[in-house]
C-alpha cells in the first residue's frame, strides 16, 4: 500500500479528517509531508484527542530506529488498542520489548518503536505481506476513535 492508498482507504471509512501539514499553514516544518488522521465527522480539528493514525516520512528526534531517511520509505502508525496489540505482538503494551522485530524492516507489523507501550503499532512500507492486517488494524483504530468521539459527544 502506498500513502495515497492508505489515505483513500481511511477516507472511505467516513468521518476521517486527514491533515497534511505543509509550508505556510503554521505547522512545524518537521511535520511537513506527513499525514495525521483524526475522527472528526464535523471536519473540525480535534483539540482534545490525538490522531488515531499517522503516516511519517522522515525520522523524528528520538525516533530514528525505523530509518525513515531512506529513499521512498514511510511508516504507518496506528492506535491498535490493547487487544489488537497483544494479538499482533504476543505481549502486553507495557511489557519489555525484548523480542520485537527490527523497527526498520519493511512490510512487518511491529510495536511502534516509541509509542508501543501505549498500544500503538507501526508498519514501514506496508506491502503484500501486511496489507490485509493493515486494513483490519486501520478499521479497528477508526472504530476506537469513533467510539471515543461518540462518548465525548454524549457528555457535552
Amino acid at each position: 500500500m502506498d500513502v495515497d492508498e492508505i489515505i483513500k482507504f481511511l477516507d472511505d471509512l467516513g468521518g476521517v479528517l486527514a491533515l497534511r501539514p505543509g509550508p505556510g499553514d503554521g505547522s512545524p516544518e518537521i511535520s511537513w509531508g506527513d499525514t495525521f488522521f483524526s475522527y472528526a465527522p464535523d471536519g473540525v480539528v480535534p483539540t482534545t484527542t490525538q490522531p488515531f493514525a499517522t503516516i511519517v516520512t522522515k525520522d523524528y528526534p528520538g525516533d530514528e530506529r525505523s530509518r525513515l531517511n531512506r529513499p521512498d520509505v514511510f511508516r504507518l502508525n496506528l492506535f491498535a488498542g490493547k487487544d489488537a496489540f497483544v494479538s499482533r505482538t504476543g505481549r502486553q503494551p507495557r511489557d519489555p520489548a525484548t523480542d520485537d522485530p527490527d523497527p526498520s524492516v519493511v512490510d512487518t507489523v511491529i510495536a511502534h518503536p516509541v509509542y508501543g507501550e501505549l498500544g500503538w503499532l507501526a508498519v514501514v512500507n506496508p506491502g503484500p505481506r501486511t496489507e490485509a492486517a493493515v486494513r483490519d488494524l486501520l478499521r479497528t483504530a477508526h472504530r476506537l476513535a469513533r467510539a471515543r468521539y461518540e462518548r465525548r459527544a454524549e457528555t457535552r
